[in-house]
């Protein structure tokens, strides 16, 4: 473990010296809390969300948009101890003219040395991802993210929040500061298997260099979180307030335990 986990840290330490670039894959919509597989536990993810109505003007030649569009990424996942996880995506996309792509592939591992006391207290960790996939869903077909985990929870009520800092690690893309991205989630329980909430992602343009309001992507998402047999699932409608944000898109999460 401690081996690949030195490997994506170098990685992300690489990553600071390199620039970002236009667009990016939306393969999965989550803010990440205190969630990690047990030592030996396999566990499966469909991500699947769909644009009905969104952004239709390209921001490079060749982009493929997200407006009437539909992303299935299936994750495969794999706890390695009681506080590191890694999982492998998939991501797949039909387009909105009706063309299908194998978009890429992308790995992570997860590291959460604080967690909750019997489901109530503080959690806090960390979570790399390298990735390649197609010119079609990014300027740089070759990417790194650092998402930084933290939250609060007890048995009624759920706050997290995500710092996400991404770079593109392609040839030619040098001396750039990270692009930076705050995902938040507040949920409350309304019955024993069942939370409802609220999910906004803000991404803010490069960290040196923080974008006008209304040039941010802006979204808010009301979302419902199911916890029971025979899975679990997350349930959200978003709506972008932006002129540079999709203006609806809808997405689940649908988790298995092996």
């Amino acid at each position: 473990m401690s081996k690949v986990f030195r490997f994506f840290l170098s990685l992300a330490v690489m990553a600071a010296c390199v620039q970002t670039a236009h667009a990016s894959l939306q393969d999965e919509i989550q803010v990440y809390t205190d969630d990690i597989n047990q030592p030996g536990e396999l566990g499966l993810e469909l991500h699947i969300n769909t644009t009905p109505k969104g952004v239709t003007t390209p921001s490079y030649p060749g982009e493929v948009l997200n407006h009437h569009g539909l992303r299935v990424t299936p994750e495969i996942s794999w706890g390695l101890t009681k506080t590191v996880d890694v999982g492998l995506y998939i991501p797949t996309v039909r387009s909105g003219d009706g063309h299908y792509y194998a978009a890429g592939a992308k790995a992570r591992i997860k590291w959460l040395p604080i967690q909750p006391n019997e489901n109530s207290g503080w959690f806090s960790g960390l979570n790399l991802e390298v990735g390649q996939v197609k010119s079609q869903f990014s300027e740089s077909i070759r990417s790194t993210e650092v998402r930084t985990i933290a939250g609060w929870k007890n048995k009624d009520w759920l706050l997290a929040v995500n710092p996400i800092f991404g770079w593109d690690i392609s040839s030619g893309y040098t001396h750039g500061s990270p692009d930076f991205t705050l995902a938040t989630k507040v949920a409350r329980k309304v019955s024993e298997s069942v939370a409802l909430g609220l999910e906004h992602y803000n991404g803010k343009g490069r960290l040196n260099s923080i974008l006008p309001n209304d040039q941010q992507e802006k979204s808010t998402y009301v979302v419902m979180d199911y916890e029971g047999e025979p899975f679990d699932f997350n349930f959200g409608v978003g709506k972008g307030t932006t002129s540079v944000t999709d203006t609806w898109t809808v997405k689940a999460i649908v988790s298995y335990p092996f």
